[in-house]
């Protein structure tokens, strides 16, 4: 086991994740420096070799860092009694099967709370763990489409547009930690665990935030803005001379100051432009106003300009521009490992510093069953056992 004594350090998480709602979850406890066990299947059962086809790429290796690797075959009676042996001194389990699975393995709540009433049980679903759509498989663009998302991104008319990211499972991911840290708080008070539940769905629709307070309190179905801000105008991306950046100037105070900087008194003394409502209103004619000044700049020379106004802005940058950013770099946003098997690399840091710790680093993600021996000895199997279970592939 690691020596690092992060602030999660006490904790021990038995993670059965895969892909990356589950996944996404348990790297908030691995990061900060639980004890993180990675559960997988032998390779003889199953033969997935990881998120797109590759254990090695980019996308498994980032996502499983910071954990040890013990397989399991958990149809075996044996590897359900190791298994359980585990949860009898864990903290957490975390799981993302489809919402029978559990049940069947016999690793539901009720099973685990049996051996261990402080158990915390995280379990991330496609739809949730009942309902209508329990048993439909979940995928992040599906619950993007069904979440509302899909239907507010992309520019007017265009028809529906994903997001860029998986953003359903990554929000899943983290609404799952954050359920975890409540209960496991609250167990300090009760002494007893829970089980926590989130979705694919119920993360899309919790980020649509005030897209979805618009209808909810004033009845407004919001459409597509494309680069505008849906309710803060000027707020958009505007050409210059090399290119595009974003600038947000929203709010007389805001407007007062690109209307000084550019110095247009056809802008300045629109009668459509003088209030937020009517700029809002009048949202094309307000873009094409302003664009007229901008496409004279460059990129560079207009964000310069804008920050001495102390107007918000900012340049639109392609993935490998933002690793060259000073303040990417100052913010330390590079995450290195040391793999045996790949070598060195740097995968993506966390988004949240702590003035006492910083993440656990260095530990890359295991091969499958890297660890297997030596954790089954921390929980007293010999060796001797241990080759019995490989026999029977019970590991």
């Amino acid at each position: 086991m690691s020596d690092y004594a992060g602030p999660l350090s006490r904790f021990t998480v038995l993670d059965l994740t895969r892909v990356r709602s589950g996944p996404t979850a348990v790297r908030q406890f691995a990061d900060w420096g639980a004890n993180v066990i990675k559960i997988e299947a032998p390779e003889a059962v199953d033969t997935a070799k990881g998120m797109g086809g590759a254990r090695s790429g980019p996308d498994f290796q980032s996502i499983h860092r910071n954990k040890r690797s013990l397989t399991l075959n958990l149809k075996e009676p044996e590897a359900l009694a190791i298994f359980l042996k585990m949860v009898e001194t864990a903290d957490v389990v975390v799981e993302n099967f489809r919402p029978d699975v559990k049940d069947r393995l016999g690793i539901s709540y009720e099973d685990l709370k049996k051996v261990n009433k402080g158990i915390v049980l995280l379990s991330i679903s496609g739809f949730g763990q009942d309902g209508p759509y329990q048993k439909r498989p979940g995928f992040d663009q599906i619950a993007q489409g069904m979440g509302g998302l899909m239907s507010i991104t992309g520019l007017p008319g265009q028809g529906p547009v994903r997001a860029g990211i998986p953003i359903a499972d990554l929000t899943a991911g983290m609404y799952g930690a954050m359920g975890v840290m409540i209960a496991l708080l609250e167990r300090e008070a009760s002494g007893e665990g829970q089980w926590v539940q989130t979705s694919l769905l119920q993360a899309m629709v919790a980020m649509l935030d005030f897209q979805a307070a618009r209808y909810l309190i004033k009845g407004e179905v919001a459409g597509q803005a494309g680069n505008n801000h849906p309710t803060s105008i000027p707020t958009g991306v505007f050409k210059t001379s090399d290119g595009y950046i974003n600038i947000a100037a929203a709010g007389d105070q805001m407007w007062d100051r690109i209307c000084a900087l550019f110095g247009d008194d056809e802008i300045t003394n629109n009668p459509d432009f003088a209030t937020g409502e009517l700029r809002s209103k009048n949202r094309d004619a307000v873009n094409a106003a302003l664009e007229k000044h901008t496409v004279t700049y460059t990129s560079d020379g207009l964000i310069e300009a804008l920050i001495e106004a102390s107007v918000p802005c900012g340049p639109i940058n392609t993935i490998d521009k933002i690793f060259d950013d000073p303040q990417v770099n100052h913010l330390n946003l590079r995450h290195p490992v040391e793999s045996k098997t790949h070598g060195k690399m740097d995968l993506l840091a966390q988004a949240v510093m702590l003035s006492r710790f910083d993440p656990k680093y260095g530990m890359a993600t295991p091969e499958r069953g890297e660890h297997t021996d030596d954790i089954l000895k921390e929980y007293g199997y010999s060796d001797e056992q241990i080759a019995e279970f490989r026999d029977k592939v019970v590991v």
